[in-house]
């Protein structure tokens, strides 16, 4: 019986999740204390209805205590809606914080330290931040433990999260290429509107040069598949020459 393509694609994109190894991104650094200080942001892309685990550890370097600095932390996303998740003043110590995401956008943890007395020199604060998003934010440890799964299981269990992410991703990203194909097909067609509507300009260079990338990137894969494929072959069949197994 045949799988159906999506069954196959599911197949195809949990054998890249097993083959490649999963990064877990974490940043350190130290954040001065002013009386008016800059807010600093750290940024990384996230789904929409993404479940978010942030970890913020923070330590006073000087003078060694929060007596006169304020640590304030505040979760927002760059979408066209500015949504701020959360805004919590005054963290000390390990914080964990936990959201979900609204839009497909880039999601923000900034971070800002308030000099709330005069002193010799400026406080300083260590900032340990680690953020999991998506398929990274769950407790699988957990999950294990409630439904008696075995190790191969849970890894299998988050590889299928992996899996199911990267289809949304391009699904995702197919709407928008749909979106700006159709934007340049309405502008091709109505060179007068185009004309009175000169803020459709940019959208149009955008749907073409995407278009072409796509196209581009689609070649490129077909043809480093291929490659693959030939090299795959000549170097299975020089391993079975050299184990005697073929002549």
């Amino acid at each position: 019986m045949l799988s159906s393509p999506l069954r196959t694609a599911r197949l195809l994109l949990l054998l890249i999740a097993v083959l490649s190894s999963t990064l877990v991104e974490a940043i350190k650094f130290d954040l001065p204390a002013a009386t008016h200080p800059h807010t600093k942001c750290i940024w990384n892309y996230a789904l929409s209805d993404s479940l978010v685990i942030i970890t913020a550890n923070t330590i006073a370097k000087e003078p060694f205590d929060f007596s006169n600095q304020r640590l304030d932390v505040e979760v927002v996303d760059g979408s066209k809606h500015n949504n701020v998740y959360l805004s919590k003043k005054n963290i000390k110590g390990e914080t964990r914080l936990a959201i979900n995401t609204h839009s497909h956008a880039d999601l923000g943890v900034c971070f800002k330290n308030t000099q709330t007395s005069k002193s010799s020199t400026a406080p300083v604060v260590t900032i340990d931040l680690d953020v999991d998003i998506g398929a990274d934010a769950v407790d699988y440890n957990a999950i294990a433990n409630q439904e008696s799964l075995s190790g191969l299981e849970t890894e299998m269990r988050k590889l299928e999260a992996v899996a199911n992410e990267i289809v949304n991703e391009m699904e995702y990203l197919k709407k928008r290429e749909l979106r700006m194909a159709d934007t340049n097909r309405k502008s091709r067609t109505s060179p007068e509107r185009l004309a009175e509507n000169a803020e459709l300009t940019p959208e149009l260079g955008i749907a073409v040069s995407t278009n072409m990338r796509v196209t581009n990137f689609a070649i490129l894969t077909i043809v480093a598949l291929i490659a693959l494929g030939f090299w795959q072959v000549f170097h299975l069949r020089g391993f079975f020459k050299r184990k005697y197994l073929i002549d």
